[in-house]
């Protein structure tokens, strides 16, 4: 069995969505001065590889609470869009995927973005999904969406659109994830599972793919 991590490091100094705070990591307690270690944090539920529940957006949708915990867990497919530059992903980059898509229950688009991060680059001009490529894949039975992106639409967008229609279809969205293109053409299970939060809205994760010998 192989694992591969898809998760980028939380720290202080890490990227994080404009507007939100980045974390806040502090030595609550030392081995030199307290005989052990323990940290303190102050952190956002959507700050780094992180899942977005669809009480995120809409008014009364599953929190992460409302959500079985399978439902964060499942065969996983790798959509490489690295080719798209810029601008929107259309059905027809998708469509090479279609029979696949029929067959698992995770869609991770790599656009190759997570090689921008740490830079200002990282929260411009990625691709992301059309409105109606959004709809297309969200007609398959689907249990999320994961992007190597800061988001799953534009930085910029107040109405989120491609959020929107996923969370519609009760599904979750897994934004800033990394090592994709490790995962191309492969057979793989994708875990994303959160903290267990009460009415979470969302949470970091240790997302990994897990590759059967």
């Amino acid at each position: 069995m192989e694992v591969v991590d898809l998760s980028h490091f939380i720290s202080e100094s890490m990227p994080v969505f404009p507007g939100t705070k980045p974390p806040r990591i502090v030595d609550a307690f030392t081995i030199a001065q307290h005989d052990f270690a323990e940290k303190s944090f102050h952190l956002s539920s959507h700050v780094g590889t992180h899942i977005d529940a669809p009480g995120h957006i809409l008014a009364g949708a599953a929190t992460l609470d409302k959500l079985a915990v399978d439902h964060f867990l499942g065969a996983g497919l790798v959509l490489d869009v690295a080719a798209v530059r810029g601008g929107k992903i259309e059905i027809v980059d998708l469509e090479p995927f279609k029979e696949r898509l029929g067959c698992v229950e995770f869609a991770l688009l790599h656009s190759g973005w997570a090689r921008h991060w740490g830079d200002d680059r990282y929260f411009s001009s990625y691709p992301v999904l059309s409105l109606e490529a959004a709809r297309w894949l969200a007609d398959f039975r689907l249990k999320g969406l994961g992007v190597d992106t800061i988001s799953a639409d534009e930085v910029e967008s107040t109405s989120v659109p491609v959020h929107k229609v996923f969370f519609a279809k009760n599904m979750i969205i897994i934004e800033n994830l990394d090592n994709l293109d490790a995962l191309i053409g492969k057979e793989f299970v994708f875990s994303c599972l959160p903290l267990k939060i009460a009415a979470g809205d969302g949470s970091p994760v240790r997302a990994v793919a897990i590759i059967e010998a």
